[in-house]
């Protein structure tokens, strides 16, 4: 199968290593589900799938008991293992996927970016798409430099996912980055109207400015003006106090807001947070204050 077929999904192949990892998996996750945490986690991934209620430490702790004593898996183990993974339907069992597509990936050829475009593409969300990106289709292309021709045809696919993994499967080269490519995909996706895809153009750039920062304020001084203000959807974190939490922005009327605009808007807040009208906030991107404002009612 060629990287750039679309078409049903891959084949799952007969790997025995599969067979023990998925069932040893089941058996070590099914028994710590935490049914209450499950609930909040699914709200807060906003029900993109339902959720055992494993926090990440429980996970990994759990992960490294199912593959203790375990050969290292081959490039059929690892699609056996990822695709299988990808049939359960709680989430977690898509994290132990991809974790392990990212530690194992070396072992990949090229021919392993069908399976990470079916990854990608079926039941997306970020919490899985990025990690998939930036370790697993990164590192393919990276030993495979062909594999960028793919990754031009996905950078103006319809599918939003595909876009975004395009414009973050180089969030790690650093010097090795394509910077002419980078910029090219920006470019393309600059007036996308969702949310995700313009926040993964910021997240390219304010990465590669770490390595280039000059290269990176001369596109933005060249094209700034060609990027898509911030709507309705924007999930940054707000520092209230001494809290730092999560809250996803309504616009309302104004729709759109541009650098420098003042707005009234609504945010709902991922966690309680004591409010009060006159009380001020921070709004941050990455550990930077990007915006601040001030309480005027708490609904």
């Amino acid at each position: 199968m060629r990287a750039t077929e679309d078409g049903p999904p891959p084949r799952v192949p007969d790997s025995r290593l599969a067979d023990t990892v998925v069932e040893r998996l089941v058996a070590a996750y099914a028994s710590a589900a935490d049914p209450a945490a499950a609930d909040a986690m699914r709200a807060y991934m906003k029900g993109v799938a339902p959720f055992l209620g494993l926090k990440t430490p429980v996970c990994r702790a759990l992960s490294r008991t199912v593959e203790a004593g375990l050969p290292r898996p081959s490039e059929a183990d690892c699609a056996a293992i990822a695709l299988r993974c990808w049939q359960l339907p709680e989430r977690e069992y898509h994290y132990f996927a991809a974790d392990h597509l990212r530690r194992h990936v070396r072992r990949c050829s090229s021919g392993f970016l069908p399976v990470t475009r079916y990854l990608v593409t079926t039941v997306p969300w970020w919490d899985t798409v990025d990690l998939l990106a930036a370790h697993v289709v990164g590192a393919l292309v990276a030993a495979d430099p062909a594999l960028t021709a793919e990754m031009d045809r996905w950078s103006a696919d319809d599918d939003k996912w595909l876009v975004r993994t395009a414009l973050l499967h180089q969030l790690r080269y650093r010097e090795r980055t394509d910077a002419e490519r980078l910029f090219g995909y920006c470019l393309r996706q600059s007036g996308h109207p969702d949310f995700f895809v313009r926040k993964a153009i910021g997240w390219a750039l304010r990465e590669y400015a770490k390595t280039d920062p000059d290269a990176v304020r001369g596109f933005a001084a060249r094209e700034g003006d060609r990027f898509a203000p911030l709507s309705t959807g924007y999930r940054p974190q707000f520092h209230i106090r001494t809290a730092d939490v999560v809250g996803n922005v309504d616009l309302g009327e104004a729709v759109v807001a541009r650098p420098g605009d003042t707005v009234t808007v609504t945010v709902e807040l991922g966690r309680d947070v004591p409010l009060e009208p006159g009380l001020g906030f921070a709004v941050r991107e990455g550990g930077r204050t990007v915006g601040a404002g001030t309480v005027t009612e708490a609904l």
